[in-house]
């Protein structure tokens, strides 16, 4: 889990007042990352090889009686043992897999994640279809929010986009439990200062974050 109970706590009340107060359904959630990515280790242990191939090619140039007198294994072994260490370093190390990961594909599979949540937890069936998911995937450090179709016209991206700026640095700094109230925080001030808040009473979506570890 990525929040504590004192902060899913604060979330939940936070995001019950901005409810009470806008009439729009907030749905805050964070996720461990939005995809297992298997490639990334693939491509790690291809750069291990590549680098540790480079290294023993130049030591022969180097040193061209070393490798005259010893075994083509004995090459291929450090060589497959740096590229196994660069693939195990993916699995222990967030940041150096992240190293293998572009920003189109980051980008694409937390859309997905997002996407699949806000049809899983039926954020689209509210009434006003005024449902806001703030979603926030650790191992990606990046935010997506995805509004319903009542703010179609009433809410153009930039606006959202500023949520979004306003998470991003927190999630980043490892405050994931700051970096969603302060997201809720955000819809508020937006919706307030469009004249969108609309106080409607009642509560159709459940208000407390979801944290999953896991994709």
């Amino acid at each position: 889990m990525y929040l504590t109970t004192a902060e899913a706590d604060a979330i939940e009340a936070r995001i019950a007042r901005v409810e009470a107060r806008t009439g729009v359904q907030v749905v805050a959630a964070i996720v461990g990352r939005s995809d297992p990515y298997p490639e990334i280790a693939w491509k790690a242990f291809a750069m291990g090889a590549a680098i540790a191939a480079l290294i023993v090619a130049w030591s022969g140039v180097l040193h061209p009686d070393w490798m005259r007198h010893h075994p083509v294994w004995s090459a291929a072994v450090p060589i497959l043992g740096v590229a196994a260490a660069s693939a195990i370093l993916t699995l222990l190390l967030p940041a150096y897999a992240r190293l293998y990961l572009t920003d189109a594909r980051r980008a694409r599979e937390v859309r997905q994640c997002a996407q699949a949540m806000f049809h899983e937890r039926q954020l689209a069936t509210t009434r006003r279809r005024d449902a806001v998911l703030l979603l926030a995937s650790v191992f990606e450090r990046k935010v997506e929010l995805l509004a319903d179709a009542g703010f179609d016209g009433r809410v153009d991206a930039r606006e959202w986009r500023r949520v979004i700026d306003a998470m991003t640095p927190l999630l980043a700094g490892a405050q994931p439990g700051e970096a969603l109230s302060r997201g809720v925080e955000a819809v508020e001030t937006l919706l307030v200062a469009t004249g969108l808040a609309q106080p409607a009473g009642g509560n159709e979506l459940p208000d407390r974050p979801i944290d999953e570890a896991q994709a």
